[in-house]
């Protein structure tokens, strides 16, 4: 599969790394210190709900208790 451009996180540490990739109608996610490795993928409109989510605070703590 081509990929585009990976983009790494602005959240990520020198630890823990995430990149993200797409191709047509797909977002691919990885390890930054494993290019080569394994690629998680989801459609691209449920990324985007996902970013849209994460954004808002859903995923914080206090909204999960």
């Amino acid at each position: 599969m081509r990929w585009g451009e990976w983009r790494k996180s602005s959240y990520s540490t020198k630890e823990e790394c995430v990149e993200v990739g797409s191709a047509p109608g797909l977002a691919g996610i990885r390890d930054t210190k494993d290019p080569g490795g394994p690629v998680l993928l989801v459609r691209s409109t449920a990324f985007v709900r996902f970013l849209g989510a994460v954004r808002t605070g859903r995923f914080d703590r206090a909204e999960l208790a």
